[in-house]
């Protein structure tokens, strides 16, 4: 029989035994049917015929962690290898087995910010947890190599954030964790925080480690140490650890014995606010009311402890941002040893479907695309201005335009402003005064208004606006070659500054091929009637439209991907730019004089047949990761 016929595949609604935990539905029980396990060795030997091992990551206590190459999908795993039994053991076989029951259907949570468990095993020494490989660190290592260690607020709203959702859900599937900890919080290079280990505290328990309910000391609530009752609120008292670690730099109930801990929890902490005079009096709340001795005061719902707690806290993606920076400097000193031995038999690089072919080769692929993006746009841009306002020619406009590039490609932010700029300053020297002022105040406010909500925020919105303000100069048609920015503005960006950014770079795009086509002069009429064409405002939101959509689908596709559900939802978004473009384009110019003029329709499949290529070739590039951050809960 397959190792994994029996032990993979997503679960439902699951349910902790009585004995662990009590919803407020009243206590449930799982039933298991007690088998004999195979014999000492046998899942060793069957996981060794599909992985092969690289890297011992972890050793001691309670289990080992081994990083190995997934032979059939080339991919880095980490399994996870448990003792099912120590010298001061005595939990009765039936009830070992129930809890490998309860570990094993906890431990298949599905979530972005829970770590993936690709099968679960066991023999009768120990058990196997194979989950994804998490390239970056924990919790615990961040915080002992950082400065102070100790986290920023933008930074610990990103990791409240992300363990927060986690655990919502979790509770939502009647599945409690019991061993939150900074060693369970692993944070990737990009920033994404996961929690792992749903399920192990039950088993450690039963295998007889952890001392109380398996549990780590310094982190389990009074309850928990003393063998009573544990709920939703126990988590959340763990959670409040963590965070309060995080921030002030100490582990408030840390000790050697559970009764030392139970001591500690009794005398309380020192106020968040006595070491960080700064921090938002909601947040210390919420910490507090979290670190309290008795569960009644204690919030029951980890989601109204996480509104209360990121209330005016710190900004999630700032920090996810902040913590890619500093994971990149501390795990900067090269490749582990075994990575020779890839080197050698070939495989120098790991295609994760996560990042694709480049994301798998640099974490900063993203950033340098739309660093490109905006660097190119602008140069394309800014050149057809600059010769329009005869500042220069020859080798100097093009220097001239490549400087003014090459600033927008090392800050995509500041791309579209510089546009802008240009675009200011060719109608101010072109056109009257009082019939440019109008034209001016408004571009100016309602460009600021799109700046400040989206472009200095949101670095690919940028990019975005200045290549189709670029493929408008270019073509002469704001529309033309809209359709397939508007497809890479999907992959970039979440739903609404996607259609955002498509939406002004395409009436911007149509006032500068005006402006272009009257000698830099654009008066109010001319602007007017510039924006008057029906088929203008009709693609604007048409293609807001299918951004927006198309987000929205490579978000579920994204989700899809995590979930082992397959790929084939990625033709969603390439046929819907294919067919709005197609109409849009086709409709826009209609048979005249009897005839038909093919230019139109071959200009109108070429765009939409390069609307899907490219974002076909997004997604094979620079991975399915969809980036609604921690901080854009939908």
């Amino acid at each position: 029989m397959s190792l994994f016929s029996t032990h993979t595949g997503r679960t439902g609604r699951v349910r902790r035994d009585d004995s662990h935990a009590e919803s407020p539905a009243g206590p449930t029980r799982v039933m298991a049917r007690h088998e004999p396990a195979p014999p000492a060795g046998a899942a060793a030997t069957s996981l060794l015929k599909r992985y092969r091992p690289l890297e011992t990551r972890a050793t001691g206590g309670f289990g080992s962690v081994e990083i190995c190459l997934d032979s059939r999908l080339q991919r880095r795993v980490a399994i996870k290898r448990i003792p099912l039994s120590s010298p001061y053991n005595t939990t009765p076989e039936d009830v070992r087995a129930q809890a490998l029951a309860e570990a094993r259907t906890a431990s298949m949570l599905q979530h972005p910010n829970i770590v993936s468990v690709i099968d679960f095993t066991y023999d009768d020494a120990y058990a196997y947890l194979v989950m994804e490989y998490i390239d970056g660190m924990s919790l615990e290592e961040f915080l002992a190599g950082v400065d102070g260690n100790s986290l920023t607020y933008d930074e610990c709203a990103c990791i409240a954030d992300a363990l927060t959702q986690a655990l919502a859900f979790a509770h939502e599937n009647r599945v409690l964790h019991l061993d939150i900890k900074p060693g369970n919080v692993l944070i990737d290079r990009s920033g994404h925080v996961k929690l792992t280990d749903f399920g192990m505290a039950t088993l450690a328990s039963a295998a007889g480690f952890g001392g109380a309910r398996g549990g780590t000391i310094g982190y389990m609530p009074p309850e928990q140490l003393t063998g009573d009752l544990v709920d939703e609120r126990t988590d959340i008292f763990a959670l409040g650890c963590v965070l309060y670690e995080s921030l002030c730099a100490t582990a408030p109930f840390r000790a050697a014995t559970p009764a030392d801990s139970l001591k500690n929890i009794a005398r309380g902490v020192i106020r968040p606010s006595d070491l960080l005079p700064d921090i938002p009096e909601t947040a210390e709340d919420a910490l507090l009311g979290a670190l309290a001795a008795d569960p009644a005061e204690r919030l029951g719902d980890v989601q109204d402890f996480a509104d209360q707690f990121l209330d005016g806290l710190g900004d999630a993606r700032e920090g996810r941002r902040s913590l890619a920076r500093i994971i990149a400097r501390l795990t900067s000193d090269g490749l582990p040893e075994d990575d020779d031995e890839l080197t050698a038999t070939g495989k120098v690089w790991e295609l994760d479907p996560a990042e694709g072919w480049l994301g798998s080769r640099t974490p900063r692929a993203r950033d340098i695309a739309c660093g490109l993006l905006a660097g190119v746009s602008v140069f394309v841009a800014s050149l057809g201005m600059l010769a329009q306002l005869g500042v220069a020619a020859g080798p100097a406009l093009l220097l001239a335009a490549a400087a003014i590039g090459l600033a927008a490609g090392i800050a995509p932010q500041i791309g579209s402003a510089l546009v802008a700029c240009c675009f200011v300053m060719l109608v101010a020297s072109s056109t009257e005064l009082l019939s440019a002022l109008p034209v001016l105040i408004l571009f100016c406010s309602c460009f600021a208004g799109w700046w400040y909500t989206w472009g200095r925020t949101a670095p690919a919105a940028s990019a975005v606006l200045a290549a189709i303000v670029a493929a408008g100069i270019t073509t002469g048609d704001a529309l033309v070659l809209a359709g397939p920015i508007a497809a890479v503005a999907s992959y970039l960006l979440p739903p609404v500054p996607a259609a955002a950014s498509v939406a002004a770079g395409t009436l911007f795009a149509r006032l500068c091929a005006a402006a272009l086509a009257a000698g830099g002069a654009l008066g109010a009429d001319q602007a007017v009637a510039a924006l008057a064409d029906p088929w203008l405002w009709v693609g604007a939101v048409s293609l807001s439209a299918a951004s927006a959509a198309s987000s929205l689908l490579l978000a579920r596709l994204w989700h899809n991907v995590q979930e082992s559900r397959g790929k084939g939802l990625i033709a969603a978004p390439c046929a819907l730019f294919a067919i709005v473009v197609v109409l849009l384009l086709w409709l826009a110019n209609p048979m005249e004089n009897g005839g038909v003029d093919p230019t139109g329709p071959l200009a109108a499949l070429g765009s939409a047949a390069l609307s899907s290529i490219i974002l076909d070739i997004c997604v094979s590039l620079l991975g399915y990761r969809k980036d609604l951050s921690e901080g854009d809960r939908l």
